[in-house]
């Protein structure tokens, strides 16, 4: 896709996306086989339910019928969020992460694991949790130190408000 319909496309749909209470965080077309695919990513600070993404699709996808934005041919048009591995790249997104688990390639070299704490605009407050026994340690990333970030699943992570009732213990 060039930069020129990229940024078409980004001034079309983006006040639209806005207006439905969420951000506009990618566009990207594909081909596959003959047809064209536009994918739009959208998220919030509280994440986008199914009835949002619904309602931003049919709104995206009129705008889109009644502009020669995708020009002539086919194409699909597919809506959806970041997913659960997202790739940390604006402020908003390292705020979005907080309570969650990153895995961070440094620019000094290097990759760390640990949980957001709390983000500033200079930064973030990690806790790195301790290998074998040893406790969790904090640490300080100010976003110059940050090549790369991305959220991490976890499949055993205990909720916060069970995590609470043991600390209270």
């Amino acid at each position: 896709m060039s930069t020129t319909q990229s940024e078409r496309l980004r001034e079309l749909l983006e006040p639209l996306v806005s207006s439905q209470g969420l951000d506009l965080e990618e566009i990207a077309v594909d081909s596959v086989g003959r047809k064209r695919v536009l994918r739009v990513v959208v998220d919030s600070d509280t994440g986008a339910d199914l009835d949002q993404i619904a309602d931003v699709s049919r709104a995206l996808s009129a705008k889109l019928d009644e502009t020669d934005a995708m020009g002539e041919g086919e194409y699909t048009l597919e809506v959806g969020t970041p997913g659960a591995e997202r790739l940390l790249t604006e402020h908003r997104h390292y705020v979005r992460a907080t309570g969650r688990l990153a895995r961070f390639q440094l620019t000094e070299g290097g990759e760390l694991v640990a949980r957001i704490l709390d983000v500033d605009d200079e930064g973030v407050e990690l806790e790195v949790p301790g290998v074998k026994g040893r406790k969790a340690t904090a640490r300080r990333l100010a976003f110059p130190e940050i090549a790369r970030a991305r959220v991490q699943v976890e499949f055993n992570r205990k909720d916060e408000k069970s995590h609470k009732k043991e600390e209270e213990a």
